[in-house]
């Protein structure tokens, strides 16, 4: 086993994908021929479509398409060879529109592309160990000015607050109606991001004030779990493998990567925190933190974080949520849902 896989052990419960992962074809008159493709592509590869023509038609050309973007066209029944180096990982849909006698055609197949990055196995050490307040339900940590702020989950238990984080003392606190199950936060152009879970809703904050300036719909059928952001594009999560990019200015997403380490999607990514151009990312009922590169999607760090259970007093579902980087310190701030303590760290490989 490689190492990779190892480490993506750490993450998740990893699903791995097989048997090429790709759908039949319907198509009656021509099908692309998956016989030499392998079970995964890497961005760094090419693959060569060839279509099969069991009807013997006679084929004047075709026009070829990667999720509906064309990509190139032949003439008559030419192979195709398109490289994959600026396609995303996860699966990606081919589409051959096959032109004869006056009439079309088109044949598909599904492939997936996983990342060809070996993950570095990351380690940690604890700078300082501050109180952190039991009952709440973590959802999202971030600093701001020098203060570090909290957000967290339940119904009629959601709040945000800004926190002295070395005592613990809250200094201010904004309480979500009842109804709402509040989720991640972030920092940009002068405003607080709020995210809910379920309700497909968030909130808009002066940062300053902390007072409610608008209140929108997430223009996606996602859930709302983790959030940070670059100083120009918001970064979120929705449980799944994938990290959207919202437009903070339209609340629009306008693209997303998928989330894998190796071979394996990663799945369930929650909180997360942008540090020094990598997105850390906890994993949903794991113990570890995944190091993630933002244009791509490949893991290429993983942090195991077990060895903090042995320092908190936690049930099993006290999961580990809540990363906050400290640019004064150049430190992390690190704890979980219901923690008895908040843990300052620096990483190394």
């Amino acid at each position: 086993m490689k190492k990779h896989n190892f480490l993506a052990v750490i993450l998740l419960g990893i699903t791995l994908i097989g048997c090429n992962g790709i759908k039949k074809d319907e198509n009656s008159l021509f099908t692309i021929d998956d016989a030499a493709f392998p079970a995964h592509f890497t961005s760094k590869e090419a693959v060569s479509i060839a279509i099969l023509n069991p009807n013997l038609k006679k084929i004047d050309s075709i026009v070829y398409f990667v999720n509906d973007k064309k990509v190139g066209n032949t003439k008559s029944a030419e192979k195709f060879k398109f490289e994959l180096k600026d396609q995303k990982l996860g699966y990606q849909y081919l589409k051959a529109t096959i032109y004869f006698g006056g009439d079309s055609s088109d044949a598909t197949k599904r492939i997936e592309i996983v990342s060809n990055v070996e993950p570095k196995a990351l380690n940690y050490k604890i700078i300082n160990t501050y109180p952190h307040d039991t009952a709440a339900f973590t959802e999202g940590l971030e600093f701001h000015d020098g203060t570090l702020y909290e957000s967290t989950g339940q119904k009629g238990d959601s709040y945000f607050r800004a926190l002295d984080y070395k005592t613990g003392k809250v200094i201010k606190q904004i309480t979500l109606p009842s109804e709402y199950f509040g989720e991640g936060i972030t920092f940009i152009n002068g405003k607080l991001f709020q995210l809910t879970w379920q309700e497909k809703t968030g909130f808009i904050y002066d940062a300053k004030t902390l007072k409610l300036e608008k209140t929108f719909e997430f223009d996606k059928e996602i859930e709302g779990w983790g959030m940070t952001n670059d100083g120009k594009y918001i970064y979120q999560s929705d449980g799944t493998e994938k990290i959207w990019k919202m437009d903070p200015t339209t609340q629009k997403m306008i693209d997303y990567i998928n989330v894998y380490s190796g071979t394996s999607k990663i799945k369930a990514i929650n909180e997360l925190e942008l540090i020094n151009g990598k997105l850390y990312a906890n994993i949903f009922l794991k113990d570890a933190i995944a190091v993630v590169d933002p244009a791509t999607g490949a893991v290429e760090g993983i942090l195991n974080m077990s060895g903090l259970r042995k320092l908190v007093n936690v049930k099993t579902d006290d999961v580990l949520n809540g990363i906050a980087y400290n640019p004064a310190t150049k430190t992390i701030f690190v704890t979980g849902k219901n923690w008895n303590k908040m843990f300052e760290i620096t990483v190394t490989e």
